[in-house]
């Protein structure tokens, strides 16, 4: 069975857009190419296809992202082991999509390594039913402190088989140390799955680093696989990590409304806000701790969050929830999505420690709603309606917690012709469950219409959909493919 696996020098080197790129382009060779990742830690998750108990699960985003690169529904055996971090040292547990529990950072460790049974059963199922399946690994293979016990990089690809083409970022600078500092800590066992090196986003003229990968070579023994230059296409896929979170230009010729989103501690799903950044009538930002909301906003969205009582206390602790009220006095929007809808009620309780340490505490007030963080964990597709425009709109809830209320009958959607959300008496200010809500343009422009914006008019999963055949594209021509089939088994 065909596989390869893609791993890194360090996060955030592209290996996500890279498999989603590979993925694409096997895909387009007329291959059924499938994902995976083993073990994933992120926030911003997706929900998978129902599977034959009609359940839906939670993976990672960047894996959902690859099911849509590679034409195929995402399912929960793409990415067996979730880590959701809840605290600096703690982290939900996901396997196979459902909840195992929370487990702190020390005590998981001692946990991985009983999973990689649950990983490889997974893994061998995609086999089962793909031409080739491209595997994620996650951060760097050089860490060597987590080495034992590992399955989500070389522990994984020696108990799987699965040659590995190991990637360096040249936009961080040092990547020649970097690919050769890896192959020294390395074990001999560990180095011999490497095959290659990839380099990525490399900006200016190839040529001018053809000394430097030879250098690679000659250090390594790794065969050079190829350069991709700088991919701006990226941009328009939805990030997994928080780290790279930005700030939008502001002030841009032509731009006529302004949205602020606060960076929560722990903000999840924040790709909810991709199709935003792309339109034309929008000045959007997220508002990093620290800074104030800005004064002339037209609308603060309040963002999903892992750990809704904590980023409530992280909120006032920066002094937004002063900004939020003023902003309402001043007669601007706001709306909350899932936790962020959790935090506009007047009260938040976890009786039980669903997120953390059980308590409560009063929300900001702005909705006469109040909301209870237990039960099951809510993991849906929905397809709905606003209630105001009654445009259409499809996304997914995935949270703990039920929100009840005087407001919620006045319902911010429709969802299967049932009541949804909440909105205020004045208007002005709304919640809801819902994840992707802007990604429809329907509803996109519906909602940006109620600011005074005109929208482009664009689905964000064509635009998605594009993105990934023009990367896929740079990638054939930049990368040694034949090599990439030959290491992963196709010829």
């Amino acid at each position: 069975m065909a596989a390869l696996m893609i791993q890194g020098c360090g996060s955030d080197v592209g290996k996500s857009v890279l498999v989603a790129g590979l993925c694409r382009l096997f895909a387009n060779r007329g291959l059924t190419v499938r994902p995976f990742k083993p073990q994933n830690m992120s926030n911003n998750a997706a929900v998978t296809a129902l599977d034959a108990e009609g359940r839906a699960g939670e993976i990672g985003r960047a894996q959902a992202l690859q099911a849509l690169a590679c034409r195929t529904a995402p399912t929960v055996d793409m990415n067996p082991v979730l880590l959701k971090p809840q605290s600096d040292t703690g982290a939900q547990l996901v396997v196979r999509g459902r909840v195992e529990g929370v487990w702190q950072a020390a005590g998981y460790q001692d946990r991985k390594a009983a999973l990689l049974d649950t990983v490889l059963e997974s893994f061998h199922r995609l086999q089962a039913e793909a031409d080739l399946v491209i595997v994620e690994g996650a951060g760097s293979p050089a860490e060597t402190n987590l080495r034992a016990g590992d399955i989500a990089n070389m522990g994984f690809a020696r108990a799987a088989n699965v040659p590995v083409a190991l990637v360096g970022d040249i936009d961080r600078g040092h990547v020649i140390a970097a690919l050769v500092g890896a192959h020294a800590v390395l074990d001999a066992a560990d180095r011999a799955m490497i095959k290659g090196f990839l380099i990525n986003k490399f900006r200016g003229d190839p040529a001018l680093f053809d000394e430097g990968r030879a250098e690679i070579e000659r250090r390594t023994g790794w065969a050079d696989l190829g350069m991709a230059p700088w991919l701006a296409d990226a941009r328009s896929l939805p990030a997994e990590d928080a780290v790279v979170l930005d700030r939008a230009a502001t002030g841009e010729a032509g731009r006529r409304i302004r949205i602020a989103v606060p960076m929560l501690s722990r903000i999840a799903n924040f790709d909810d806000f991709d199709p935003l950044r792309h339109e034309p009538g929008v000045d959007f930002g997220f508002v990093p701790p620290g800074q104030a909301l800005p004064g002339d906003a037209d609308l603060i969205i309040l963002p999903g969050t892992k750990a809704t009582l904590a980023d409530l206390a992280f909120l006032r602790a920066q002094g937004w929830d002063v900004d939020i009220a003023a902003h309402v006095r001043r007669g601007g929007r706001v709306l909350g999505i899932c936790g962020g809808y959790q935090m506009l009620g007047r009260r938040v309780s976890d009786p039980e420690g669903a997120e953390g340490t059980p308590g409560s505490a009063p929300g900001l007030g702005l909705l006469d709603v109040a909301t209870v963080l237990a039960g099951d964990k809510v993991l849906r597709r929905v397809e709905g309606r606003l209630t105001n425009s009654n445009a259409a709109f499809d996304g997914y809830e995935i949270h703990i917690g039920v929100t009840e209320g005087p407001a919620t009958a006045q319902p911010f959607a429709l969802i299967g012709g049932r009541p949804h959300g909440a909105v205020s008496a004045d208007g002005r200010v709304a919640g809801a469950y819902v994840h992707g809500l802007f990604d429809r343009a329907e509803a996109r422009a519906a909602l940006l219409a109620e600011l005074g914006a005109v929208s482009d008019g664009a689905d964000q999963s064509a635009r998605v959909d594009q993105a990934l055949d023009r990367i896929a594209a740079v990638l054939e021509a930049h990368f040694d493919i034949a090599a990439l089939a030959r290491i992963a088994g196709l010829t």
